[in-house]
């Protein structure tokens, strides 16, 4: 793969390149509409496919937020045509790596040595390269190790990314209002953490520390002494990345062993812990050899303050769905519902949530949840496909709810997604065995 020996950094260089992008995907709708012409039935298949191929090579080069929100949208598998899914999944582990030259610069900097002086063995060429960095394989004594290098400018960029990005996530969204700023800077706050290695690293160690009890889990150890603000080293963890062992053909019984493992991961963070690892791709999870389950990279930690965690998972039990008073209730604290609402607005809104929820939360609600069989994914598709063609829904403010939900969801549907991947059939208390 060609390797990149700079990486725009400047607000207007990084500008004229989404622009360029823009001006790609222009075309494409031309040369759409000119085929409809003659062709009336013809579909939008191959205009997603050259626009998903467009926006990813524009922002492949740009690395950190704006190719970000491209691997935060490749986990929307029923929200997004299949060419975007599956180009922008190509965000989460395999985007074009910095030269040797430029990692050995950034070392320099950051740790006052070249990588040669520091490991005892270094590979130039990176093992995988995402969107905010890219990870080597060295070594030092009798350890293997995975050192993740930042990108250069990354984090200096992101709030200009996001500027230039906003624009169209409003539309996109049909988000209006000055109160859409909230869920911006809420994207913009989580996104400058993950460029803080320090933090990554302090979070790391708590969240692997506190979670070790959990079984068939385990995670890689973390070097403060070779690590700095923009270079982390930790071991190297052998496995295989979930989404190509979901390729295989695994028996039942592993599946729902991996899976049980994970969704009791990810109660105990949120239950306990009240913070949990909101990036659930699968680029960030292994299978091992031992038919374990392996987590790394901890970059995205959200925490869950109670204001928001108690009526969120009140709101999940199907007695307070059924119950309009109390529905109403955690509405309103949540911010789906706000005093300012039309009576018209009011009305649409509640049976709009009350239709999502009522299927959102089927796993919450059962003793045990197959999150291999279609139903449900099929009724997500089915109620995803009816909210984008409803007209009214599109003339509404679609700026609703808590901040929180921003990465609560998103955790939620990436846990989800990888639950199917794996077939898993869950027992969704089983995290209880682990609470003191």
């Amino acid at each position: 793969m060609k390797t990149l020996d700079r990486i725009p950094t400047g607000k207007i260089e990084r500008a004229g390149k989404l622009v360029k992008t823009g001006v790609k995907i222009g075309g494409n709708y031309v040369k759409y509409y000119g085929k409809k012409l003659v062709n009336p039935d013809l579909t939008k298949d191959q205009l997603n496919e050259d626009n998903a191929e467009d926006i990813y090579d524009g922002l492949k080069t740009l690395k950190g937020s704006a190719l970000k929100v491209a691997q935060m949208l490749s986990m929307e598998k029923n929200m997004l045509p299949r060419a975007y899914v599956d180009k922008f999944s190509l965000s989460q582990f395999s985007v074009p790596p910095l030269s040797a030259p430029l990692v050995r610069k950034t070392f320099k900097k950051y740790l006052g040595k070249y990588p040669e002086d520091i490991f005892d063995t270094f590979e130039k060429d990176s093992i995988n390269a995402a969107s905010i960095g890219q990870v080597h394989r060295a070594s030092k004594g009798n350890r293997a190790l995975a050192v993740k290098i930042q990108y250069p400018g990354v984090a200096e960029s992101i709030s200009s990314d996001l500027a230039l990005v906003k624009p169209i996530a409003l539309k996109m969204f049909n988000i209006k209002g000055k109160d859409s700023d909230k869920y911006f800077k809420e994207v913009e706050d989580k996104l400058l953490e993950e460029t803080n290695y320090l933090l990554e690293i302090e979070q790391s160690k708590e969240i692997t520390e506190a979670c070790s009890i959990i079984e068939h889990l385990e995670f890689p150890k973390y070097y403060s002494e070779l690590s700095s603000e923009r270079i982390i080293t930790m071991d190297w963890m052998n496995g295989t990345h979930l989404s190509d062992f979901a390729k295989t053909d695994f028996d039942t019984e592993l599946g729902n062993k991996l899976g049980q493992t994970l969704w009791d991961f990810y109660m105990y963070q949120i239950h306990v812990l009240r913070k949990v690892h909101a990036d659930p791709h699968p680029g960030n999870f292994l299978i091992s050899e031992s038919q374990t389950l392996i987590a790394i990279d901890f970059g995205c930690i959200k925490e869950v303050p109670d204001e928001f965690y108690i009526p969120y998972f009140e709101l999940a039990q199907k007695e307070v769905i059924d119950n309009d008073e109390r529905f109403t209730e955690k509405l309103y604290q949540l911010e789906i519902l706000t005093l300012s609402d039309t009576p018209k607005e009011l009305q649409f809104f509640k049976t709009m949530f009350k239709e999502m929820l009522t299927l959102f939360t089927e796993p919450m609600n059962a003793e045990v949840f197959d999150f291999g069989a279609d139903e449900f994914w099929n009724k997500i598709a089915t109620l995803s496909e009816q909210f984008s063609k409803d007209t009214q829904l599109r003339k509404m403010n679609g700026n609703r709810g808590s901040k929180h939900f921003l990465y609560m969801n998103r955790t939620f549907f990436g846990l989800f997604n990888l639950l199917h991947d794996l077939k898993a059939k869950v027992s969704i208390n089983n995290f209880e065995k682990y609470l003191d």
